[in-house]
């Protein structure tokens, strides 16, 4: 991890760490004890018949986003475990997630009170752009599981990106998924150009760093790669952007305009860029979201979009899906439209349910942490798991689906690629 980029991210909760890190040194040591009946019951959170665990969510934002059904998600993989037994004769206490507003002061707060308060022995999932309690969750040993999309999820040994390390650090690897199944809608990459725009926060300064190097290599030319928009409100005029981008390929616009915001701000984003007649590809990794098409005109704005997947399509069919779908039926008791979210709760729990469930009937904080050292397995939704790569790589694995008339289809399937160096 870059060490000026992870003292930004940590810089708002600075006060608040040093008094966490305080009670955190008492508390750390003695969390792998055995009671004396096997199970090792006196490990925080773990009880002979229950492991608690309790996650922490954007709900609510200042921008109107919410990921909140990754809570639904979550609740429907630990529904699915407890109906056939549990873990080793344990069953999930799914505390459900604490909405971090997107907030560095409350995504802290949330991850002392789960952990200091509710003594859970995990938290999963994590899912926030702002992830300014690693540090502490990390110093107290709390296996914490969300999507790797952020700088905390690499490198460090208690925390897990359920799809691996998104944003690594030097010596790590760069998922290609994303240009190389582009190349599936551009007819490859030779003579193509593309401009990148993210929001000005570290998720976006990390996001400009990593795709710059990733569509690169893929062949693309990159004409554009800026980390500008502001993190705090969506802009209400977009022109000073759309110019920007729109000439930066030799006065030309590019072959192809990558956004790597959030939904409100890519809705502004490609409404003003559609509006100035731009006949290019647009992508963005945010918008799978059918309920997003109940509003017209976000379904407008969205047409024709090509949206990376970093897990299997819901449009594709097999046993795997078909079971996540029944489970989100069940846990939210009537069928509700599919969303990313639903996936991101659903195989964070599903990592740390494979992982627990190696750990053995003695569950305690060094069992689970060896059985994640050589855990891995093939086939999942997100592809092949590996751990400790997962710490250093991403899982390597992708698709992408164009919204068109209202639906989502498959515009480049669900593939594996090789990943390459990060310089």
């Amino acid at each position: 991890m870059l060490r000026p980029i992870r003292t930004l991210a940590a810089a708002a909760a600075t006060l608040l760490l040093a008094t966490a890190c305080n009670s955190a040194a008492s508390s750390s040591s003695g969390d792998s004890g055995d009671s004396g009946d096997g199970k090792g019951s006196s490990t925080r959170g773990v009880t002979n018949d229950s492991i608690k665990v309790g996650g922490i969510v954007s709900m609510t934002t200042a921008s109107g986003y919410s990921k909140k059904d990754t809570d639904l998600g979550a609740k429907a993989r630990f529904d699915r475990a407890n109906a056939e037994g549990g873990v080793n004769g344990r069953k999930i206490d799914y505390l459900g997630a604490e909405d971090d507003g997107q907030d560095p002061a409350k995504n802290l707060a949330a991850a002392r009170k789960l952990v200091q308060q509710e003594k859970v022995f995990a938290i999963a999932p994590m899912s926030s752009v702002t992830f300014s309690g690693s540090d502490f969750l990390q110093k107290q040993r709390v296996p914490t599981f969300g999507w790797g999309t952020v700088p905390p999820f690499c490198g460090n040994s208690y925390l897990y990106g359920f799809n691996g390390c998104l944003v690594p650090m030097p010596g790590g690897t760069l998922t290609q998924s994303w240009p190389e199944g582009l190349k599936k809608v551009t007819g490859g990459a030779e003579g193509k150009s593309v401009a990148i725009l993210a929001n000005d926060n570290d998720a976006g300064t990390f996001a400009i760093r990593t795709y710059r190097q990733s569509f690169k290599a893929a062949g693309y030319k990159v004409t554009f790669a800026k980390a500008t928009v502001p993190a705090t409100s969506v802009p209400s005029d977009w022109s000073a952007y759309t110019k920007e981008i729109l000439r930066s390929d030799g006065g030309q616009a590019p072959d192809v305009v990558v956004s790597v915001m959030q939904t409100p701000y890519n809705i502004g984003l490609l409404t003003a860029i559609k509006r100035t007649g731009y006949q290019g590809v647009l992508t963005d990794p945010t918008d799978y979201d059918p309920g997003l098409l109940t509003r017209s005109a976000t379904k407008k704005a969205l047409d024709g979009v090509h949206v990376f997947l970093s897990f299997q399509p819901f449009e594709q069919d097999n046993a795997a899906m078909r079971q996540f779908k029944a489970d989100i039926g069940k846990a939210a008791g009537k069928d509700v439209p599919l969303n990313m979210h639903m996936m991101t709760g659903y195989m964070s729990a599903d990592l740390f349910l494979a992982i627990a469930d190696k750990a053995g009937e003695k569950l305690t904080l060094d069992t689970f942490q060896k059985a994640a050292d050589g855990y891995a397995d093939t086939g999942t939704m997100v592809g092949d798991r590996s751990l400790p790569k997962g710490h250093k790589e991403a899982f390597g694995c992708g698709a992408l689906v164009q919204l068109q008339d209202g639906a989502y289809r498959v515009s480049a399937p669900f593939t594996c690629y090789p990943p390459i160096p990060f310089a």
